[in-house]
């Protein structure tokens, strides 16, 4: 299903694994806040890889995969932002002290690449052998986007330990304070686990539960594992550093979900037209495909994603720009009476 040759997706898993190698054991093992230069820097470098990336995928594939690739990573991206809503939750539930948030989210992620990696590979598995399948993804962000729009998703706002952590609580000792990045210590001779193992896991499993928005509407724009998983690596690379950037400014993305809603119901319909063309479902069109039916090209899946998530955006900002200047006029008027 890939029309990447072999090296290259060898040499690019390779410097991908080079990348959080280097961002867990070296930058990640010096807890600190990150300044907004140092945060801007990796962002800058992380997007620009990323457009690097999909020319050399435009090189080696061409255009259709390269195009493939940046409408994944936008969107993936994108829906990354909205994850650091809970994120924060998380970091403030737990009292994750400021210099170790960093150190935590870089693991955290990790854990959640390699469970996603595991969630890729059986959504491959599944469009592969059962077509009918995109009929249940197209579904599920076609209600996913009208959850979002109408306000029946906001229980996301309030971060909730899943079954794996309030298990782990009940089997394994863990202590109540943080030492430093220590995952174990010892006291009376009783070795404990820290606090930092339920944050990892906490990030990393919720991460994953996003995953069931992100995934099906990625395979909603390819087919090819290879574009799937590098657009994830590239959408979670850098996000720590979004995530200290960002920390103050999320709640001024008022229009975010909206532009999200638009993407997601957009790759929602068109999964839906892309299951009716290949149909199989033998009370649909006699088992047929429905040849009538027509596919949404690529291009358009990008400029849809780019204009939903820019008007979005600068929607967002210029109300949050509106606000404070109404703000400061309220204060000189209170000034001058």
């Amino acid at each position: 299903m890939t029309e990447t040759p072999m090296p290259f997706m060898v040499v690019t898993l390779a410097v991908l694994a080079v990348f959080f190698a280097v961002d867990i054991l070296v930058i990640g093992r010096r807890p600190h806040v990150p300044s907004t230069a140092e945060c801007l820097r990796h962002i800058a470098f992380f997007v620009v890889m990323a457009l690097i990336f999909g020319g050399l995928v435009w090189w080696v594939s061409g255009s259709g995969p390269a195009i493939e690739f940046y409408s994944g990573w936008l969107t993936e991206y994108s829906l990354s932002i909205d994850n650091l809503f809970v994120f924060v939750i998380i970091m403030g539930n737990f009292a994750v002290p400021k210099d170790l948030q960093k150190y935590v989210l870089s693991i955290g992620i990790t854990i959640a690449l390699v469970l996603r990696g595991i969630f890729i590979l059986a959504g491959t598995a599944l469009i592969t052998r059962f077509t009918w399948v995109f009929f249940i993804f197209g579904g599920f962000l076609l209600y996913t986007a009208w959850s979002m729009v109408s306000g029946n998703d906001k229980e996301e706002e309030e971060y909730r330990e899943n079954g794996l952590i309030r298990a782990l609580r009940k089997v394994i000792p863990i202590t109540d304070e943080y030492e430093g990045e220590r995952l174990r210590v010892t006291r009376n001779g009783t070795r404990f686990f820290t606090p930092l193992l339920v944050v990892f896991l906490a990030i990393g499993t919720t991460d994953v539960m996003f995953a069931f928005d992100s995934i099906p509407a990625i395979f909603g724009l390819t087919k090819d594992p290879f574009i799937v998983f590098t657009s994830n690596v590239f959408a979670l690379l850098g996000l720590q550093q979004l995530y200290f950037l960002l920390g103050s400014l999320l709640d001024k993305l008022v229009y975010l979900p909206y532009g999200l809603a638009v993407v997601l119901a957009f790759i929602g319909v068109k999964l839906i037209m892309e299951a009716l063309h290949g149909n199989t479902l033998p009370f649909i069109n006699g088992g047929g495909p429905l040849e009538a039916v027509p596919e949404v090209p690529t291009w358009l899946s990008l400029l849809v994603i780019v204009l939903a998530i820019g008007i979005a955006a600068v929607a967002s900002l210029l109300k949050a720009r509106g606000q404070k200047g109404q703000g400061l006029d309220d204060v000189s008027k209170s000034n001058s009476r």
